[in-house]
């Protein structure tokens, strides 16, 4: 699980784990920001995405071009990490909205 923390860029990661905290304190705090932060989150974790295939195209350039389909499949791969994880934090969020939603009878 880790692994997955440092492959999906540490800085990314780490700001995704504050904002997951922070959905966590606004559940009980401040229950109307719940889904903002976990929209956040999200727009987070698509940016981490794009950084990273930044840093993917960056590397092909630098080779040349010459490169197999297998380094592009990992490049990928890596790069929707930070992506899955903003979206677990929304969904989390969502989640707890609903619970938290006040019932009419």
């Amino acid at each position: 699980m880790i692994d997955l923390f440092f492959a999906g860029g540490p800085i990314i990661m780490s700001i995704l784990t504050l904002q997951l905290i922070a959905v966590v304190v606004s559940a009980f705090k401040f229950p109307e920001w719940t889904k903002e932060l976990g929209i956040f989150a999200l727009a987070t974790g698509i940016l981490g995405q794009v950084i990273g295939l930044y840093g993917m195209f960056e590397g092909i350039e630098s080779f040349g071009g010459n490169i197999n389909q297998a380094m592009i499949a990992g490049g990928l791969k890596y790069s929707t990490i930070s992506t899955i994880y903003g979206l677990l934090i929304f969904m989390g969020s969502l989640v707890i909205r609903v619970i938290q939603k006040p019932r009419f009878v």
